[in-house]
């Protein structure tokens, strides 16, 4: 049983604690957050304990006497400078689900996976990374096809999609291809639309519950423990499964 400390709770948070403590493969241990634990009771089946680190210290102390074997992280950019040295130490997988890391978050990450297995995904839901490999694969097919990408999520997301950047990253085009709506009551939905002359292919998620950073963060979980210490994305993930799929469909 791979035990599990969760960095976050808000929404998404709670969301990913419910999964994890429901899942037999792992053990939620306790759930940080940054500020001093003033909050309405858990949710109903959350027993994990609420803790506030705020400090690099504080951290280390808290490890020291609850020590667990990975961390998922749903919170802000600046916790990943928090803990990010006891990843380095102590070796704990991380999975981070942040979306707005800046170049030099990134870089910072890089260098923890020198000594443990560090995953780093904008969106960590099963259903978006498998529309990310397609997009991909498709672009390859037909690099001469018109692309747009929508998103759309609820009115308060101010910024514009980490994941749609990712997307747009991933099949090299520009970001000004992204269109972007905020409309209440949607949690997640990204779109890719392929222009071919005489037809059209979409690519469509829809995030209907946050429960599904859960199965996602659950997945990663399983799927990095089997990896060696580096820094991984959520399609490298999907990768070698697909690779290790053919090849024992191979002759």
């Amino acid at each position: 049983m791979i035990k599990v400390g969760l960095v976050g709770f808000g929404k998404a948070g709670q969301a990913v604690a419910q999964v994890l403590q429901e899942d037999p493969r792992y053990e939620l241990c306790w759930i940080a957050r940054r500020s001093a634990v003033t909050m309405a009771p858990t949710p109903p089946g959350i027993d994990a304990p609420l803790v506030a680190l705020a400090t690099p210290d504080d951290w280390g102390q808290w490890l020291d006497s609850h020590p667990v074997d990975a961390l998922v992280d749903f919170s802000r950019p600046e916790s990943l400078h928090l803990y990010g040295e006891q990843v380095r130490m102590r070796g704990l997988m991380l999975i981070s689900a942040i979306s707005a890391y800046s170049d030099a978050d990134l870089d910072y990450a890089h260098t923890l996976a020198s000594n443990a297995r560090v995953l780093c995904s904008p969106n960590i839901t099963v259903g978006i990374n498998f529309l990310i490999m397609a997009a991909r694969l498709l672009r390859k097919i037909a690099p001469f096809a018109d692309v747009e990408i929508v998103e759309q999520h609820f009115r308060e997301k101010p910024e514009v999609s980490g994941t749609a950047r990712k997307i747009a990253q991933t099949i090299d085009v520009d970001e000004d291809r992204i269109t972007s709506l905020r409309l209440g009551g949607i949690v997640g939905h990204h779109e890719v639309i392929f222009g071919f002359p005489y037809q059209t292919v979409r690519l469509i998620h829809n995030s209907i519950e946050r429960r599904a950073f859960g199965t996602g963060a659950a997945f990663a979980l399983a799927e990095l423990a089997r990896c060696e210490n580096g820094f991984y994305t959520f399609d490298d993930l999907m990768m070698r499964m697909v690779r290790k799929e053919l090849l024992s469909k191979q002759p």
